[in-house]
Order: structure tokens, then sequence, then C-alpha cells
């Protein structure tokens, strides 16, 4: 039974001051938070909606890019239009550097992918040697130049994040931190080794529109924003000794915090 046939979607308002399209899309997003419709799962075709709605297809089509813009579906051409999956990551801040993760050999990302039960990769990687801007030179402790290592990451084939790491290069020139693959546990197992025992991370968090290139970098669908977070790790000395800017798809994150209560 298909689901427009099992009644599952309503009919129109006609006294309503609300327009059709909109009401359309009332009623398909509150299908899709019931669960009526879920993730992954294709909804009724433009074909579908017109008869069960005696609407136009443009009309439809307003419908589906309202919910295209929030990011709840993507359209696949020449297959239809898909609900979007939940974000698959949940981002564990209390957790996610933790020292025993480290000392097992891995990364915070690896952590989090094996969380979710998905496959972790790293691409378009590049390490070198750069000025530092103004405001990553202040972060850092007005350095003029930084070691710069930035790169994608991916779960399961898909772009989710990519960040760039700025380290002082009195700290990282000459060691495994400056190579393509700084070892297990990442560059934070390589800091304490030289020495820099972290203490804790500054973490500054804001949600946006993505720019074109990010779109491009993340392949976002339409409507979906960017989760933007900067933090500082600092060592027991309070040194700051890394910046990271991180840019993640907001559809593959879940950020999650535990806070004291005094």
């Amino acid at each position: 039974m298909s689901p427009l046939s099992s009644g599952l979607l309503g009919d129109l308002d006609p006294t309503s001051d609300r327009a059709v399209f909109r009401q359309i899309a009332d009623q398909l997003r509150d299908a899709i938070d019931r669960g009526r419709f879920r993730e992954g799962e294709k909804l009724p075709s433009e074909a579908e909606l017109v008869d069960h709605y005696g609407v136009s297809r443009m009309t439809v089509r307003n419908s589906f890019s309202i919910l295209q813009g929030e990011g709840l579906v993507h359209a696949e051409h020449g297959k239809g239009v898909f609900v979007r999956p939940r974000p698959p990551v949940r981002r564990l801040a209390s957790d996610r550097f933790a020292r025993r993760h480290r000392e097992q050999g891995k990364s915070a990302f690896i952590v989090e992918a094996d969380a979710a039960g998905s496959h972790p990769q790293v691409d378009s990687l590049e390490v070198k040697e750069e000025k530092a801007s103004q405001d990553i030179s202040t972060r850092l402790g007005s350095v003029r130049r930084v070691l710069a290592r930035r790169r994608r990451y991916l779960l399961d084939g898909r772009p989710v994040e990519f960040a760039t790491s700025y380290l002082p290069l009195d700290i990282a020139r000459g060691t495994p931190i400056a190579e393509p693959n700084p070892g297990p546990g990442g560059i934070y197992a390589r800091l304490e080794e030289l020495g820099h025992r972290l203490d804790h991370f500054e973490e500054e968090i804001r949600a946006r529109m993505p720019s074109p290139a990010e779109v491009k970098t993340l392949h976002l669908a339409a409507g979906v924003p960017v989760i933007h977070l900067i933090r500082t790790a600092f060592d027991t000395e309070g040194r700051a000794v890394e910046v990271c800017d991180t840019v993640m798809a907001a559809d593959a994150y879940v950020l999650s915090y535990q806070l004291p209560a005094t």
C-alpha cells in the first residue's frame, strides 16, 4: 500500500490563509517528523502529489524546495526526493580528547567513527610552514609563522568536515608532526611525547551557511548549514600549542556536552 493510499497525508484547507505549497510542505514535514517517511526513504513523486492534492507540478516543486532549504530532504536527479539521514556522529566533547584514546593510538575522529560504526578516511592532506594570520598569531601567543596541517575527513566515503591545525614552529618543525602521517594517536600524542602534556581545550562554536567553496568541499546539499569550530589546545604550562579551525557539515554531527551543576 502506498503512503498516499494509506492516508498518511491529509487534505488541503481551502479556508486557510497559508499558501497551498506551504500547506503541502507542512504535511510532508510532519510525516517525516513522525517517522512515516524514514531516513533514506523516497517521498511521494511529483505526479502522486499532484494527483493527491489536485495542484500543479510547480506547486509541488515549491513544497519540495522548502523542505530542501530546511535540510530535511535531498533530490537525486532522475530518482526522486529522499529523506535525509539524521546526523550519524555524536561528538562528545567531554570524552573525545581523553588521554586514554591517544594511549590506544586513536585520534578523536577515529574514536567517533568507531562509535558510529562508520569507516573513517582522511584526504586532501597538506602540511606546510606559513605566515600566521593575525587571529591565529594572537591565539598562539603572537607567533609569526606556524606549521599548518590541512585535511578533509570522510565517513564511509562522504566528506563530513575539513580542518586546519596551526602549531608554533618551535614546537613542530623537524618532528613527526610535520610529517603527513604523524603516527598513532595523531598530533596530540606527539605533542605530549615532546613534553607538552595537554591540560585543557577552549572551543568557540557558531553555525552559519557555507561558502561556495565549503559547499563544494563537503558536497553539501542545498539548505545545509555548517558548524564552524575553533579550538585552542593548552599544555600544563598554560601555553597554547595548537589552534584547530574546523568546518563541519551540520547534518553529519550531534554536538554533545556534559556540564557541571555547580
